[in-house]
């Protein structure tokens, strides 16, 4: 792979860490109940606030990951136990982010259901499940396929 492309893929994955902070950030400000709080009702005394941003905590860390990977793939290293085990922690990640959502889809069941119309968060909810799911499911594919390639280097380096 050219250095220019796997440099625009590390770029994009920056801007999407980027623009998925800011949304972090900015969102709560336009919420409903958070209209006409101070900063430290919004922050501090929500726990569902504060449980999406942990939950966004194996996002990051997988973008890191992403980022990494390209490096390696960039320094022509895409045949190593590294790439590996950033694959494996990509999938790793995507599988806890959605064990999160499917936490924060039962605590909207739980306590908004019969109050409050939850069709929009359920559906959104239920897309980054499905999102994750395949992100998770495409890194062990490459992560086996990777691993049997650093194998059969590794055994082809031995015999020599």
């Amino acid at each position: 792979m050219k250095k220019s492309s796997t440099i625009f893929l590390q770029i994009v994955v920056v801007l999407i860490g980027i623009g998925t902070l800011a949304l972090l950030l900015w969102e709560p400000h336009l919420e409903g109940r958070n209209v006409h709080t101070t900063l430290f009702e919004m922050y501090f005394k929500d726990p569902f606030l504060a449980y999406v941003y942990i939950a966004f905590i194996p996002f990051f860390v997988a973008l890191y990951q992403a980022f990494t990977l390209l490096r390696y793939i960039g320094q022509n290293k895409v045949f190593s136990q590294a790439a590996v085990n950033a694959l494996r922690t990509i999938k790793y990640c995507a599988l806890t982010t959605a064990g999160f959502i499917v936490g924060a889809e039962a605590y909207l069941f739980i306590t908004i259901r019969g109050k409050d119309d939850i069709a929009g968060g359920v559906v959104m909810g239920l897309f980054i499940i499905f999102i994750s799911i395949v992100i998770a499911t495409a890194a062990a594919v490459f992560e086996k396929l990777l691993q049997n390639a650093v194998d059969i280097k590794s055994e082809n380096n031995l015999t020599v």
